[in-house]
């Protein structure tokens, strides 16, 4: 009896509480959500981004292996303007005391550039690299002045060891500032490197805008070595794709300039030049505290082929026309640097050419897109 009465209660209780609820389902009230907003991101600071769309891939790290073909080279005898007393003239001829066939010149690069921090506000990446230029020389033709710098070459090539650090800083959505900073340590040195007060600095600001999603531009100041010699050059930066992504320009200029045709997402052809160069000791030559350097510079106007090869792993070949913008020498009092840019009268120790020759380059990367 008593079991009966409470199930008699509980389907009078669910039949009332059935209507109860179809009621709730219709007439949700919500007017009581009108107190409710958004979250306000109005006061949420926005940054530019770093890149734009279509740029070919950024190099964490790369493996390459750099060649020209043969080419001749002459030099004047070596004079020693800071511990002699008695250089070149800048505007003085100076007649060949050596000369001979380059069949080899190249060697190993490698490159890094590591993201040390990465955060909207800025970026930081870091990366060392290193450069070897190898020669191969014959058929030397020497006067009694002659240096001997071919066969020091020939011996002991070329080095080049740099640390190169560059910050990303948005200030706003569009607007940016790239900061760039490198350490160089160039020269004749084996294991044993060389003295570090002749470590070269460099140093780049570029103020840029990002106008969109597919351009952007800059202006900057740089010092530089890019063509061997200390020199301050203004900075140019101008990257676009074009409205359906195959075509487009990286441009910073005067150290490089490209034009960019994109076959797919993933293969891409660069067109342009760069410059390349930096300031290197020859220990031989180098008397006391002095630091005797090679100004080496070029012109390198070239097509580039890059392809993903598996995943991340991307190869490049490079072929184009090596053009010797200068191959003198300074000797620098006290391993200290000087400007002499297009109007300075500081003398030179040795004034040299080299002709032009075609190269090649070829390698893989580790990259980021």
């Amino acid at each position: 009896m008593k079991l009966k009465i409470v199930c008699m209660s509980m389907a009078l209780f669910l039949a009332g509480l059935v209507p109860l609820m179809a009621q709730d389902d219709d007439d949700d009230d919500w007017d009581i959500y009108g107190d409710l907003e958004l979250v306000d991101d109005s006061n949420v600071k926005r940054y530019a981004r770093p890149t734009i769309v279509g740029l070919s891939p950024t190099r964490f790290f790369s493996l390459s292996y750099d060649r020209q073909l043969a080419y001749t080279m002459n030099l004047s005898a070596a004079r020693f303007p800071a511990s002699g007393n008695s250089g070149w003239a800048v505007d003085e001829d100076a007649p060949v005391s050596e000369s001979g066939r380059v069949n080899f010149t190249g060697g190993v690069r490698f490159n890094s550039n590591i993201p040390v921090i990465s955060k909207s506000n800025l970026v930081w990446q870091s990366g060392l690299n290193y450069m070897r230029v190898g020669y191969n020389i014959s058929d030397i033709n020497s006067q009694s002045d002659a240096s001997g710098l071919t066969q020091t070459l020939d011996e002991r090539g070329l080095n080049n060891l740099n640390w190169t650090n560059t910050f990303f800083v948005p200030i706003s959505e569009q607007n940016f500032f790239i900061i760039q900073a490198g350490l160089d340590m160039s020269g004749d040195y084996s294991w044993g490197l060389q003295p570090f007060n002749t470590v070269r600095w460099s140093l780049a600001a570029v103020y840029a805008k990002r106008v969109s999603e597919s351009k952007r531009w800059g202006l900057g100041l740089a010092r530089t070595y890019r063509v061997g010699n200390l020199n301050y050059v203004p900075v140019v930066m101008y990257d676009v794709t074009s409205a359906n992504r195959k075509w487009g320009t990286e441009i910073l200029f005067p150290a490089r300039a490209h034009g960019r045709y994109n076959f797919s997402k993933n293969s891409l052809l660069l067109f342009g030049y760069e410059l390349e160069g930096q300031s290197y000791r020859i220990n031989d030559f180098s008397v006391g505290n002095n630091s005797y350097e090679i100004r080496r510079g070029e012109l390198r106007p070239r097509l580039e082929f890059q392809k993903q090869v598996s995943g991340p792993f991307w190869m490049h070949v490079q072929a184009g026309y090596r053009m010797d913008w200068t191959f003198n020498a300074d000797e620098l009092e006290g391993s200290r640097e000087f400007f002499r840019g297009f109007f300075g009268t500081q003398q030179f120790g040795m004034v040299n050419n080299l002709s032009n020759a075609v190269y090649f380059n070829i390698g893989i990367s580790f990259v980021t897109l």
